[in-house]
């Protein structure tokens, strides 16, 4: 506007310089007294000049006005476009293929036995304590029970009673075979005669019921020897019994493992198959049960890795693997039973001890993942507002899936690479136009 006006200052000064010429020239010819038919050459000349002169000066009056409108109109669009609210904005991500799942669980020994008295009487002598690590079996301690002692004699003497018996039996056997051999020859003789008509019937008879009479003894005798026999061996496993009770007072390390309970001391009573004297685990190797929730059910397998996390040891990680699966969910809390085991040859684990287990799973269709605080929770549901490309808002409805802090999963609602507002205030309304402040940043820089 400085030049325009300048331009116009300078177009009148020349118009009033060629007035003053041609005043000049106008005299100098009356002084002269120049006859001239028509106005000179010059004086056309200088008509023509001071005509441009008023056109361009027209041109530059209205040019002025229209480009101060223009120029105010950019200073309102600029001031519009700073004027719009400045917001951040996350985005829309899918999450990764494998998706890892931590739950909780107690270790425990993969084998783990009470050691009970099989044998009533005193402890006589304990050779471990709680701790100690035995081998398979190791002597832990040993009972005294003379009772069982007499029992075992008795049984010895029942024995030699019952072969007695069983030589009695068969002695009486052979007798009555050999009486019921004369009995039958006699019977045949008695019946040649009969049919000779030596003797009577009435005689013959009688013989011939001695004979069966004798061979009826016979098979009962034969009875009795198998009875001797059978009183024989129950005798005899008696005496087995009361030998595998008396090797019961040697008690012995069923397995390879550590000594986790000790109940007993030197002269302590202990009755047989109801004290428990020692708690034996095995360690080298360890299990840990975890409730696996239903909608991550279907993607645990057997020989899938597992890594066990212990809150006490931080930064230490133990691999491991899933080692068996249930096969049914749980009705009460819709959870499936997993098995981890994991090796402890260093003996760094223990038993009892608390545990967070990370699954590595495979997800067939990942969820998408939002800011957690780009949620905005409404009476018709929870909601984000989504910063269009033009950069107005729209509020969309969204499904919610698991909680991780940070991060939201969303199950439907939204797609990949959509720009959210983060913390969205009042003034973030349904259509309105912001500018999201990487943008605003941008163009600050230039």
């Amino acid at each position: 506007m400085n030049q325009i006006n300048t331009t116009e200052e300078q177009l009148r000064a020349e118009i009033e310089d060629l007035k003053r010429q041609l005043e000049q020239e106008k005299k100098t010819a009356a002084g002269n007294k120049l006859q001239t038919s028509g106005p000179s050459r010059g004086t056309l000349l200088i008509l023509a000049l001071v005509v441009i002169a008023l056109i361009v000066a027209g041109f530059f009056k209205g040019y002025g006005p229209r480009q101060q409108r223009e120029d105010m109109l950019a200073a309102e669009a600029k001031t519009t476009g700073e004027s719009l609210p400045v917001v951040n904005v996350g985005i829309v991500k899918r999450a990764d293929s494998t998706a890892g799942l931590l739950l909780p669980g107690n270790i425990q020994a993969v084998t783990e036995a009470p050691v009970m008295a099989r044998a009533s009487g005193y402890i006589k002598k304990r050779n471990v304590d709680m701790g100690d690590r035995v081998q398979a079996g190791q002597v832990l301690a040993e009972i005294d029970a003379p009772e069982l002692d007499q029992q075992i004699r008795q049984a010895q003497a029942a024995i030699e009673q019952a072969n007695s018996s069983e030589q009695q039996a068969e002695a009486a056997l052979q007798q009555g075979r050999a009486n019921a051999n004369l009995a039958r020859v006699t019977a045949q003789r008695w019946a040649n005669l009969v049919a000779k008509g030596v003797v009577s019937k009435q005689e013959n008879d009688t013989y011939q019921a001695q004979s069966e009479s004798q061979q009826a003894n016979v098979r009962a005798l034969e009875k009795a020897v198998a009875a001797a026999h059978s009183n024989i061996s129950a005798v005899e496993a008696n005496l087995a019994r009361l030998g595998d009770l008396k090797s019961y007072q040697t008690v012995r390390a069923p397995f390879a493992g550590a000594i986790t309970v000790r109940n007993v001391d030197v002269g302590a009573l202990v009755n047989e198959g109801s004290t428990m004297l020692f708690r034996i685990a095995q360690t080298d190797r360890l299990r840990t049960y975890i409730n696996v929730p239903q909608d991550e059910a279907s993607a645990v397998k057997v020989g899938q890795t597992a890594t066990l996390l212990i809150p006490d040891l931080p930064g230490r990680k133990f691999a491991g693997a899933v080692s068996h699966v249930d096969n049914a969910l749980d009705p009460s809390t819709r959870t499936l039973l997993v098995e981890v085991q994991v090796p402890n040859s260093a003996g760094t684990l223990m038993p009892g001890m608390y545990t967070q287990v990370d699954f590595a799973l495979p997800r067939r269709d990942p969820p998408l993942l939002i800011p957690g605080d780009t949620l905005v929770v409404r009476p018709d549901g929870p909601q984000v507002a989504v910063v269009a490309g033009d950069n107005r808002v729209h509020f969309a409805h969204i499904q919610l899936g698991r909680d991780f802090g940070d991060h939201l999963e969303v199950l439907s609602g939204l797609e990949a690479g959509q720009r959210l507002v983060v913390n969205p205030g009042d003034s973030i309304r349904e259509g309105v136009r912001v500018r999201p402040a990487a943008e605003a940043a941008e163009k600050g820089t230039k």
